[in-house]
């Protein structure tokens, strides 16, 4: 039993049936699904968190198509190695042989003259690349490369999922099947597993592999004795990934300076991309400051510029005293809001027609049909302001922006009720 492989790596499915969530890509009709049934496939990029089948899904893709299947991973391989498999890749191009499948796994790690590389081979129809990446593409994947590739995104797996896939492992496995398992409790394993299929399985081949008994029975209590304690290293790979970074941006949104700096050289230590934790406190400084204190955006803007150009170890400093920033500011989330309600909005009432007085009239005949009559120009009046509907009709009074409780947002709700009076009373 010793020589077999991981369970996880022993449940890996072999075939699209047996492939586990994913169903708004590979269900029966979904997008994919119909791509890979008629053969013709893009080049592609699979983007979500770790453990939800983005490796299964290419290999499984050139197992049903019959391509030959070339694998890299981004960590070890260099602009050599994806060469050389280019050339192999043309080889077999040439012998007629269907067109090979490239799946370089994590492929944000790759440099940009690394994802250069790949360019001619996706663009002479040598090769039908698949990327997997946990990061969001539009900021890791040179544009050029981007532009050529379908992608498509890739969900945690929900608690029904995670469920088959134990049920499955208990009927299909050839050790598990062996052993009177009763899983009594599943919170916790589903927990600590965060949608993560690979990791769910390798929890529960470590708890099973924990009791000497024949009968195991699994409860919450099982789960946290014998695992927990090793769950706490942080893996930027994605194991603590979500969870770490999930911490620091709560410390941030909660005031607690000593939270963010602490889970910031968590991250650091763990190697974590700087560029992707400044991305993250940008993020927050508009969805959890906003117009409470403007300056907050700034500062992240720069503080990403910076980490970009300087790099690490004295990107530090830099991210340090952003956090630090960001967690004592004041806090809004507004902005946030507002646009969410807005959002909703446009979905309940559609595509109202802008008010004629709010047109651009650049033709006679606009003119003729009203457009632009009666719009005042504000600063042609006191104060800059013209007293004016800016809204469609049909929404007319709509309440969606409500200022933030703080210093700077109390002066700009006194000024909107000296403007507008009742229109905006808080």
């Amino acid at each position: 039993m010793n020589n077999l492989p991981p369970l996880a790596e022993r449940m890996r499915p072999k075939n699209l049936d047996d492939y586990v969530g994913q169903k708004h890509l590979v269900g029966q009709g979904a997008v994919l699904r119909k791509a890979i049934e008629s053969g013709n496939l893009p080049s592609m990029l699979f983007w979500g968190p770790p453990g939800v089948g983005k490796t299964t899904l290419a290999y499984i893709i050139s197992q049903q198509l019959d391509r030959p299947f070339f694998s890299l991973s981004a960590i070890n391989s260099g602009v050599k190695d994806v060469r050389e498999v280019i050339e192999k890749a043309a080889v077999l191009k040439a012998e007629g042989q269907n067109l090979p499948i490239l799946f370089i796994d994590e492929i944000h790690r790759f440099s940009k003259s690394q994802q250069d590389s790949l360019l001619g081979a996706v663009e002479r129809g040598i090769v039908t690349l698949m990327g997997a990446t946990t990061e969001n593409p539009s900021f890791e994947v040179i544009s050029a490369l981007l532009s050529r590739c379908q992608v498509y995104i890739l969900q945690p797996l929900n608690e029904d999922d995670l469920v088959s896939l134990l049920q499955k492992a208990q009927k299909e496995d050839e050790v598990i099947r062996k052993k009177n398992i009763t899983i009594k409790e599943n919170e916790a394993l589903l927990r600590l597993s965060g949608g993560d299929a690979r990791k769910l399985l390798n929890i529960f081949e470590l708890l099973v592999n924990a009791f000497d008994s024949k009968k195991i029975t699994i409860t919450n209590d099982a789960v946290l004795k014998h695992v927990q304690q090793n769950m706490a290293l942080y893996d930027k790979a994605g194991e603590q990934h979500y969870d770490i970074i999930s911490a620091f941006i709560k410390s941030m949104r909660g005031s607690d300076p000593n939270g963010a700096v602490y889970w910031l050289a968590r991250m650091i230590t763990g190697g974590e991309d700087p560029l992707f934790i400044a991305r993250r406190m940008l993020i927050l400084a508009s969805e959890d400051i906003g117009n409470a204190n403007p300056n907050a955006l700034l500062l992240a803007q720069s503080c990403f510029n910076a980490v970009n150009v300087i790099g690490m170890p004295e990107s530090q400093l830099i991210l340090s005293q952003t956090a630090i920033y960001l967690a004592t500011s004041a806090k809004s989330n507004s902005a946030t809001t507002a646009i969410g309600a807005a959002m909703e909005l446009v979905r309940q009432t559609g595509d109202l027609p802008v008010p004629l007085h709010l047109r651009n009239a650049p033709t006679k005949l606009m003119k003729n049909l009203g457009y632009g009559k009666d719009y005042k120009y504000a600063h042609s009046y006191e104060g800059n302001f013209a007293d004016l509907d800016f809204l469609p009709a049909e929404i007319k009074g709509a309440k969606i922006y409500n200022p933030g409780n703080n210093a700077r947002e109390n002066e700009s709700k006194e000024k909107l009720k000296k403007l507008w009076g009742d229109r905006y009373k808080y």
